[in-house]
C-alpha cells in the first residue's frame, strides 16, 4: 500500500514536471516544514537530469547546514557530478551545484563571482527557502535569479513571503502544489503537539524597579516599567533566566531527559546564559556521562557546527539539549526533537511556522510521534492567527512608476552570517525583534544598535500561571477539558456502549481502535493525567463516554487468574499467558498484540520467538490463545 506521505511526493513531482513541459519557467512549491522538501528536490532535479531535460542545475541555499545536509543526504546519489562553490571558485565542469547565495555574490557589480557562468549555463535552479530575500528586488541576491532569468526556476519554502513590499507568487507565480502543517497531521505525516504556556510574574505583571535599584555593576536602574520586550534584550533580570531554566528542566527529569530540545532566545549572549543556568538543574548522573548534554549552537562558534551535526544526528545520544539564537530556526532537520522552548520575542509568522517546524518531524523508529511546545513569551498566541495554517494570499501590489533601491543590505539571517570576502561568519547583533518585512520592530540606536545591555539580581520572579493547551485533528485550540473533548469525540465514533463493545470485542487488534480515535483527536495519555488514573484505555473510554464502572488493569488480571481459565493448557503455555497478563498489566493491550512482545523481558526468558510459538502449535493457534486472553481481560 502507498502511504500518503509517497503519494504526496509523488504527486509533487509530477506537477512539476507536467508544468516545465508547458513550458513554465517560474514555479512555487509550498511544502510544510518536515513533508520532505529537498527530498522532493532531488527527485524532480533527478527525473529532469536523467531524462536530459535538464542537464545543469543549481540549488541554492543561504546556510551552510542546508548545503552541507543536502549533499551528505538526499543529494548523495549524485555522486561525483554534485559540487559544492565554495570561497567563490567556480569549476564549470560539474552538473549539479550546490551553492551560497553569499558564495556567489561580492555585491561588486564587476567582481561577483556567479558571472564567471554565462548566463545560459543553468538551465534549472532550485531556491531552497525561497521566502528568505530571493524575491526582494532592492537585495543583491535577487541579481543571480536575474542572471541566470533562461534558467527553470523553482522556489521551495514552508512559508511564502507575502507583504506590502515582498512576494514569493508575484515572482514564482500561484503555487502549482501546497502541502499545509495541518494536512501533514492529518496524514500521519508531520508530529501533533501540544502547548504548554508559562506566565512570570514580571512578564504578566511588568517589573519597575524600585528608587535607588543598581544593576551589578552599581549603576542606578532607569526609572521605567519593563516587559517582555525588554527582558534579555535591553535589561537581563538573573532570577528570570534562572526560573525559565529550571522550569525547563523540570519538566525534562520528570518526563524524558534525553529528549532532544531547542531552546530559542533573545540572541547569542541570552543563549550562553541559558545554557549555563540550564547546567545548574540537570541530572548529574546524565551531565558526568557527557560535557555536551546541553550546549550552544550559534554561528559565532565554530564548534558548534560539530554539535549541530551530532544533535540532528538520530543515532547520537549528545547533544541532547541546544540553546539558540536563529540559527536552528530553520533548515535544520531535527528528526527527534521532542521539546521546543520558546524564551524569545518572535514577530514574523514566517519565523514562527519555521520553528515550529523544527518539532514537526516524526521518526517512529526513535519513539518521535508528538513534541510539546514551552512557551515563556506568549508567542503561540500566533497559533490563533488566520494565516498560521492558511494558503499564501499575494499581498504585494507594484504600480509601473514603482523604483527600486539598490541597497544590498538584506534582512538578516539571525546570527549567521558570511563575509563576502573570506566566506568566513559575521556575527551582527540581532537582539531586536524583526516582524515579516524584515524590518525591525525596535530599531537599533545608532551608531551601531542597541544600547548595552543592563544586568540585575536580586528580583522576585515567579510563575503566576501556566497552564496546556492542546490542539484537536483540525489544528484548533481545545478550550473544554481534556475529559469533555474526549468523551465528545468518542460519543460522535460509537453511538453507544453495546456498539463500542461489539467493536472492541470484534476487533482483530485492539491497538487499531485506539489509533483510529488517537487519530481523530482523542489524547489518551493526556486524559489519564488529567483524571490521574493509569486506568486501561478500554475503561478510560467506557468511564468517560457512558460512566461505566472502571477497573484498572492490575485488576483485571487478577480476575483472569481467579477464573482459572487456562487449566486446558500445558504447563509451559501457561507460563507465557501468565508473562502475557504481566505485560499487560504493565504496559496495556497495545504492547501485547504484537509479535515483538516475545523478544522482551519477562517473555524472552521463555524462549525464542519460535519457541514460544511452537508451545502452542503453531502461529496461528498462539494467535488464537492470546485472543481468547483478551477476551477473558475484557469478560463482563
Amino acid at each position: 500500500m502507498v502511504s500518503k506521505k509517497a503519494l504526496s511526493e509523488r504527486d509533487t513531482i509530477n506537477r512539476t514536471a507536467e508544468a516545465i513541459a508547458r513550458g513554465e519557467n517560474r514555479l512555487l512549491l509550498v511544502m510544510a516544514t518536515g513533508t520532505g522538501k529537498t527530498y522532493t528536490a532531488f527527485q524532480i532535479i533527478y527525473r529532469l537530469w536523467k531524462s536530459k531535460i535538464k542537464k545543469r542545475i543549481l540549488y541554492l541555499a543561504d546556510r551552510n547546514n542546508l548545503i552541507t545536509q543536502t549533499k551528505k543526504g538526499d543529494f548523495k546519489h549524485f555522486k561525483d557530478k554534485c559540487h559544492i562553490i565554495k570561497q567563490k571558485t567556480i569549476d564549470t565542469s560539474y552538473e549539479i551545484y550546490l551553492a551560497l547565495y553569499q558564495g556567489l555574490t561580492n555585491y561588486d557589480d564587476e567582481a561577483d563571482a556567479y558571472k564567471n557562468f554565462s548566463p545560459n549555463f543553468f538551465d534549472l535552479i532550485i531556491v531552497d527557502e525561497c521566502h528568505r530575500g530571493s524575491v526582494d528586488a532592492d537585495k543583491a541576491w535577487h541579481k543571480i535569479l536575474q542572471y541566470f532569468s533562461s534558467a527553470t526556476q523553482i522556489g521551495m519554502t514552508a512559508t511564502p513571503k507575502e507583504t506590502e513590499n515582498l512576494s514569493n507568487i508575484e515572482y514564482f507565480g500561484e503555487p502549482i502544489y501546497t502541502y499545509s502543517l495541518k494536512q501533514g497531521i492529518d496524514d500521519g505525516f508531520l508530529a501533533p503537539y501540544k502547548v504548554l504556556r508559562v506566565g512570570m510574574n514580571v512578564d504578566l505583571e511588568g517589573y519597575r524597579p524600585e528608587r535607588g535599584k543598581t544593576d551589578v555593576n552599581g549603576e542606578i536602574i532607569e526609572d521605567r516599567l519593563y516587559n517582555r520586550k525588554d527582558f534579555d534584550r535591553s535589561i537581563v533580570i538573573d532570577e528570570r533566566t534562572d526560573v525559565v531554566a529550571k522550569k525547563i528542566m523540570e519538566y525534562l527529569n520528570n518526563s524524558e531527559p534525553m529528549a532532544k530540545t531547542i531552546v530559542f532566545c533573545v540572541d547569542i549572549e541570552h543563549a550562553e546564559r541559558m545554557r549555563q543556568a540550564l547546567l545548574r538543574y540537570a541530572a548529574p548522573e546524565i551531565t558526568g556521562k557527557s560535557d555536551t548534554y546541553i550546549v550552544r549552537i550559534t554561528g559565532d562558534d565554530p564548534v558548534a557546527k560539530g554539535y549541530l551535526e551530532d544533535f540532528i544526528n538520530p543515532e547520537a545520544p549528545f547533544p541532547v539539549i541546544a540553546t539558540t539564537s536563529k540559527l536552528m530556526s530553520t533548515g535544520t532537520d531535527t528528526q527527534t526533537c521532542k521539546l521546543i522552548c520558546l524564551d524569545a520575542n518572535i514577530g514574523s509568522m514566517t519565523e514562527f511556522k519555521q520553528i515550529i517546524g523544527r518539532g514537526t518531524r516524526i521518526n517512529e523508529d526513535y519513539g518521535k510521534l508528538y513534541f510539546t511546545i514551552i512557551d515563556f513569551r506568549n508567542v503561540t498566541d500566533k497559533f490563533a492567527d488566520k494565516d498560521f495554517d492558511g494558503a499564501p494570499v499575494k499581498i504585494k501590489e507594484t504600480q509601473q512608476d514603482d523604483t527600486l533601491s539598490e541597497t544590498c543590505i538584506d534582512e538578516g539571517f539571525g546570527d549567521e552570517q558570511i563575509d563576502p570576502d573570506t566566506g568566513e561568519h559575521i556575527v551582527f547583533d540581532e537582539d531586536y525583534e524583526r516582524d515579516d518585512t524584515g524590518e525591525t520592530v525596535a530599531e537599533p540606536e545608532p551608531p551601531y544598535g542597541p544600547k548595552p545591555k543592563v544586568y540585575i539580581n536580586g528580583v522576585d520572579v515567579s510563575i503566576l500561571s501556566e497552564r496546556k493547551q492542546y490542539l484537536d485533528a483540525n489544528g484548533q485550540l481545545i478550550t473544554t477539558s481534556v475529559k469533555e473533548y474526549c468523551k465528545t469525540g468518542i460519543v460522535q465514533s460509537y453511538r453507544s456502549l453495546d456498539h463500542f463493545l461489539q467493536t472492541w470485542n470484534n476487533a482483530d487488534k485492539k491497538k487499531a481502535i485506539i489509533e483510529e480515535l488517537e487519530a481523530q483527536g482523542i489524547i489518551f495519555e493526556e486524559l489519564k493525567e488529567e483524571l490521574k488514573s493509569d486506568l486501561d484505555v478500554f475503561d478510560l473510554i467506557c468511564h468517560i463516554a457512558w460512566d461505566a464502572p472502571a477497573l484498572t488493569r492490575k485488576e483485571r488480571v487478577e480476575n483472569v487468574r481467579k477464573r482459572n481459565y487456562w487449566a486446558k493448557y500445558g504447563d509451559n503455555a501457561r507460563r507465557v499467558l501468565n508473562a502475557l497478563l504481566d505485560k499487560y498489566a504493565e504496559t496495556g493491550i497495545e504492547n501485547i498484540e504484537e509479535m515483538q512482545v516475545l523478544t522482551i523481558e519477562p517473555l524472552k526468558n521463555l524462549g525464542t520467538p519460535a519457541e514460544i510459538v511452537k508451545i502452542f502449535g503453531g502461529k496461528e493457534k498462539y494467535l488464537a490463545a492470546l485472543k481468547e486472553l483478551e477476551n477473558e481481560i475484557y469478560a463482563a
